[in-house]
């Protein structure tokens, strides 16, 4: 039988430099593999690049669209008789237009009276603000009035008289 001490030197001892060297070759066989396999395949993707194509494509159709809006001739809606005309000639209609108006004198500023809060059926308690009074104490003082407020039941001319029953 074997020497206990030659047992414990087999167990104990270095593997030999032909194991060492077969692991290294078989990841270095590993790598060939995955290189040979993973090489050839294409990089980037042409997905992206036709995306940025069409993209661009819409782009050009859509500008090329809003560019024939506004320089052509069309109609809209025949039936109805609306038709589109060039921006460059609607411009020199419009001015043409306002150079024929005189300007209108300004009438005076007329500001609504504030309304009463409206009475609800329970009362606020006291820590509570009412809804109406938040409204009516605001003020603003570079707004003031530029004339005192027509008597009730009247209105100034060229303004336009409240419209009871609407609140915001």
């Amino acid at each position: 039988m074997a020497d206990p001490e030659s047992l414990r030197q087999v167990v104990h001892s270095r593997a030999p430099l032909s194991t060492w060297f077969g692991i290294v070759l078989l990841f270095a066989l590993f790598g060939v593999i995955v290189l040979a396999v993973i090489g050839p395949a294409p990089r980037g993707s042409d997905y992206e690049e036709t995306r940025a194509k069409k993209r661009m494509e819409n782009l050009k159709a859509s500008r090329d669209d809003a560019t024939k809006a506004l320089t052509t001739y069309g109609w809209i809606d025949k039936n109805k008789g609306v038709a589109r005309i060039p921006i460059t000639r609607a411009m020199e209609l419009t001015i043409a237009q306002l150079a024929q108006q005189k300007p209108a004198p300004a009438g005076p500023i007329a500001t609504p009276e504030p309304q009463a809060p409206p009475a609800s059926a329970s009362p606020a308690p006291a820590g509570s603000p009412q809804p109406g009074a938040a409204r009516a104490s605001v003020s603003h003082p570079a707004q003031a009035p530029a004339s005192p407020p027509p008597p009730a039941g009247q209105s100034s001319p060229g303004s336009p008289s409240p419209a009871p029953a609407k609140t915001p």
